[in-house]
């Protein structure tokens, strides 16, 4: 396991904001008397997202007292699982899928385009700040290979060429449509179903 990245420059301070700080009453709701830490992995998913993609230190201080364990205790659950940033990978973050699968059908292709036209080197922001890219193993979308993950949304069925339009949608603060970029639903077969055609209704 690789050692986390985490950012030199960091804020004095953080809070939950007003919609924030709403959900994290209601997420504590759900858990019994002592046993409110149990939270902490849906508090620092939360202050990732208000923070641009990543967590400071500061909010994992604040989450402590938020939930009146100890600082170390919620520094080692976020240092520990690879879904939260320690360091600013800007406002998209493209999780670009590698696994047997993906690779099969062209993911060091995108690997290539993020290296062309986001940055060289994984975990590292572009040129304005705006995104950064990473290989990452399985993201569970291996029928539609290969696949990028940007923020919370999935792109399948990708090319050099649809990938690099993405990119260039993000680069201009669009946000492009998720989904299969073959037109597929879901993941349905392609040129359709070919097996259990014969099988009849009970």
């Amino acid at each position: 396991m690789s050692i986390k990245k985490i950012s030199k420059d960091q804020p004095d301070n953080f809070e939950f904001n007003k919609k924030n700080l709403e959900e994290a009453n209601n997420i504590i709701k759900n858990y019994p008397d002592g046993k409110q830490q149990s939270a902490v992995m849906a508090f620092l998913y939360l202050a990732q997202k208000q923070n641009d993609n990543w967590i400071p230190l500061a909010a994992m201080k604040y989450i402590g007292k938020f939930l009146s364990i100890p600082y170390i205790k919620v520094y080692e659950v976020a240092t520990f699982y690879s879904m939260y940033n320690l360091s600013p990978v800007g406002k998209y973050f493209l999780q670009v899928c590698t696994t047997t699968p993906c690779m099969i059908r062209g993911a060091y292709d995108l690997v290539n385009v993020c290296k062309k036209n986001i940055s060289e080197n994984q975990n590292e922001l572009s040129k304005d700040k705006s995104c950064s890219w990473v290989e990452v193993e399985c993201l569970g979308a291996c029928i539609n290979a290969p696949m990028i993950q940007i923020n919370e949304d999935y792109y399948e069925d990708l090319d050099v060429e649809k990938t690099e339009k993405i990119i260039e949608q993000i680069k201009n603060n669009e946000k492009p449509k998720p989904g299969s970029y073959r037109g597929r639903k879901n993941s349905e077969p392609e040129n359709n179903r070919k097996t259990l055609l014969n099988i009849k209704n009970a």
